[in-house]
């Protein structure tokens, strides 16, 4: 973490392997392995936590961040001053780290608030939710697999799911293995990304990823079971409440957006030297 002299800005920088954290090799989407989105998310969420704007107003994501088979690549985590808005702008960026005269790459851009995080209208008690109807998720990574979604086991949490008119529910959980990380996160990458699952096992089939978050606040960190309330705000966008085992609040989402992406815009991305 290092303060820009002057500025008022602050910039974060590391380091991001497959190698150093094995549970980045276990995301990876028409076989390129790619920091989820809610790794972004995670990001913007622990710097705007370390400078007192832990309201991430809104985030939107503008190219994947591809991960090398071997090696790593350098990342940058940019808060802004605050501006007459009130809000601070933050983005991300990477590059090889083995190429430091790389330009960097674009991942994302958005905007924090540091005003009180509202009060969590909502809770999760009632579990399993009342007139919500099972549905069976026993192959669900084999269907996902199907789509193009390749998970290894971190990522393999979604371990029950219930509809209820546009609603979706999920019971979502970390595999032993990961609990040791899970204190060192807001949310768990993985833990967030397997609830994103259930609305793809029932979704018309489409392979897509995170597009933008809007009106992001985490109440509580460090889980590694939620429960979740994934509602259709419109087409392709959802709102979500989580919360822990207890039903107690997480974190709430007011808008995700996803878009649909093809095996050569990964490609693509993943070409630092193309022409």
């Amino acid at each position: 973490m290092t303060e820009v002299a002057g500025g008022g800005s602050v910039v974060f920088s590391g380091r991001l392997s497959p190698a150093v954290q094995p549970w980045l090799a276990d995301h990876a989407v028409n076989g390129t392995v790619l920091l989820p989105g809610t790794g972004l998310l995670e990001l913007v969420l622990r710097a705007g936590g370390e400078v007192g704007w832990p309201l991430v107003r809104e985030l939107t994501l503008q190219a994947p961040l591809v991960l090398p088979v071997e090696g790593g690549v350098q990342v940058q985590v940019v808060v802004g001053a605050q501006e007459e808005s009130g809000g601070r702008a933050v983005s991300i960026h990477s590059r090889p780290e083995d190429d430091p005269m790389a330009p960097w790459t674009g991942h994302a851009e958005g905007l924090l608030g540091a005003e009180p995080l509202p009060v969590a209208g909502f809770e999760l008690a009632q579990w399993p939710p009342v007139d919500a109807v099972a549905v069976e998720v026993g192959d669900a990574y084999e269907v996902l697999l199907g789509m193009g979604y390749e998970y290894g086991p971190v990522f393999q949490g979604l371990r029950a799911l219930w509809r209820r008119g546009e609603e979706v529910f999920a019971e979502v959980a970390l595999p032993e293995q990961a609990h040791g990380d899970a204190a060192r996160f807001g949310v768990h990458p993985a833990l967030l990304d397997a609830v994103l699952h259930a609305p793809l096992v029932v979704g018309d089939g489409q392979t897509v990823l995170p597009f933008s978050w809007a009106g992001v606040c985490l109440y509580s960190a460090g889980a590694t079971e939620v429960r979740a309330r994934i509602a259709r705000v419109r087409e392709n966008t959802v709102a979500l409440t989580i919360a822990d085992s207890t039903g107690a609040p997480v974190v709430s989402i007011e808008a995700l957006a996803a878009r649909p992406i093809s095996a050569d815009q990964l490609t693509t991305a993943h070409r630092t030297d193309s022409l």
